[in-house]
């Protein structure tokens, strides 16, 4: 057994026999009353906290956000303004007091949170998950949920041992504000297009460019920390975020942090073609890609690309650049493609205007209703409500763990597919390239003391 193998085994056996004792209080006391206010920390205070993630929480009145954190004491002194600022606008009455952290560690140690947002760099989502669930606390976990397929995995089986409610931010499922998304998955289930033989994502790119000078790390900024897991590297605010304003970040366009626009958006398409192709606890069984990356300047993301990913039950996925972004479902009697249209999350998203909402080539209105006897997909009003009404009543969320990860997953292994010039195959029960020892030494990345999941306590010590 190699180190990384044992480690593996280690941290599972280390975290099944931890959780029997963590878990939330309001588990412990069962489902809350409707009135009961649940107490909310957020752990990140950047564009996607405050133009998306805060607001959409705050403006249900079962939740109080009461703490922030952030690596950088900037963006968390503006945080607890934004918040308290917020509370005295809309709910007066509330009286919010934000109490700000340096550390998530120390955030997740307050007892009297509930619930945890995570809207941080790709490469901090799985570990603050992974030590919130072992917390107690129930998390809204910003997209994607890992950097590798392994800590994806580790990730998803601890939430799921500590019974704690977990929801990705996937809001594509959530009637509010894209409804058509839901609809469309219903109507390839439910056969309108016939025989589902392919689908066809389209999404944006990301251009190359970002100064590497080095610079001096400001002194707000824990950069150490903010790096976590990944390599020690000089400091240069296009490999970071900006320190004026809320604008796209560099670090979305670097390698060391996450794998581009592949798991940036593609996360949310083809959690959308999943859901319609009913293959929401597997994965593609084959994957082929071609893709073209930087040669120069600090943005190293991939450029052009063609994934092509062939599934079990028949169905071959492609996903390219040039497509319009959207989910192009195709069938023996015709096609569904759905987008988000004109709606985007925050203004700096990535420009996508001319996709229509929903397009078809069924003319019929009959074939475009959802009849009685027909199978219902989860109705979820908006994915911060579904979270918290989930907080409330114990149930499944509409964004689940390994539903979560299975769509990661997706994404991750078609990039690595995108760095080797060859076919591979993927065993989604294992979760191993089948016939290329490369590509799975591609599923986990080394992880830099203190940080990374083979670091936290509790389950290092086996």
């Amino acid at each position: 057994m190699n180190r990384r193998s044992l480690i593996k085994n280690s941290l599972a056996v280390a975290a099944a026999t931890a959780f029997p004792t963590i878990v939330p209080a309001h588990v412990l006391r069962g489902p809350l009353a409707p009135s009961n206010r649940l107490n909310i920390g957020q752990i990140g205070c950047g564009r996607i906290a405050r133009g998306h993630d805060l607001p959409q929480t705050m403006k249900n009145e079962s939740a109080r956000v009461m703490a922030v954190c952030d690596v950088d004491s900037k963006r968390k002194d503006l945080g607890k303004t934004f918040i308290e600022s917020w509370y005295r606008e809309n709910r007066p009455d509330d009286k919010v007091t934000v109490t700000t952290y340096d550390d998530y560690r120390e955030l997740l140690a307050n007892e009297d949170l509930d619930g945890v947002i995570i809207s941080t760099p790709d490469h901090w989502h799985a570990q603050p998950a992974i030590e919130a669930a072992l917390a107690g606390k129930d998390i809204y976990l910003q997209k994607p949920t890992s950097l590798t397929v392994e800590e994806g995995r580790m990730m998803s089986d601890i939430v799921h041992r500590s019974g704690v409610v977990f929801q990705l931010g996937s809001q594509q499922r959530s009637m509010d504000p894209w409804p058509q998304f839901r609809h469309a998955c219903e109507l390839v289930r439910n056969g309108r297009i016939g025989r589902l033989t392919s689908v066809r994502i389209g999404l944006p790119s990301d251009p190359s460019g970002g100064d590497p000078t080095p610079m001096p790390v400001p002194e707000n900024l824990n950069y150490a920390m903010w790096l976590g897991s990944t390599p020690d590297v000089p400091y240069t605010v296009d490999r970071v975020h900006p320190q004026e304003g809320f604008s796209r970040p560099g670090w979305l366009r670097c390698e060391q942090f996450g794998a581009g626009m592949i798991t940036g958006w593609g996360v949310h398409h083809l959690d959308i073609a999943h859901w319609g192709m009913d293959t929401e606890y597997t994965g593609p069984i084959e994957l082929d890609a071609t893709a073209s990356f930087p040669l120069e300047g600090l943005w190293n993301v991939h450029g052009p690309y063609h994934v092509t990913a062939k599934y079990a039950n028949g169905v071959e996925m492609t996903i390219d650049g040039e497509y319009p972004n959207g989910v192009r479902f195709e069938g023996t009697d015709g096609h569904i493609f759905v987008s988000r249209g004109d709606v985007a999350v925050t203004a700096s998203d990535p420009n996508f205007a001319g996709s229509e909402a929903f397009q078809t080539s069924l003319t019929d209105p009959d074939a475009l209703k959802i009849w009685e006897d027909d199978i219902r997909l989860y109705a979820s009003p908006e994915q911060h409500t579904n979270w918290l009404d989930c907080m409330k009543s114990r149930e499944r969320t509409i964004s689940p763990a390994e539903v979560a990860h299975r769509s990661c997953t997706a994404c991750l292994i078609s990039h690595i597919a995108m760095k080797l010039p060859r076919k591979l195959e993927w065993d989604p029960v294992n979760e191993r390239f089948s016939n290329d020892d490369e590509a799975n030494r591609m599923l986990s990345r080394s992880q830099r003391w203190p940080y990374g999941y083979e670091n936290i306590p509790v389950l290092a010590r086996g």
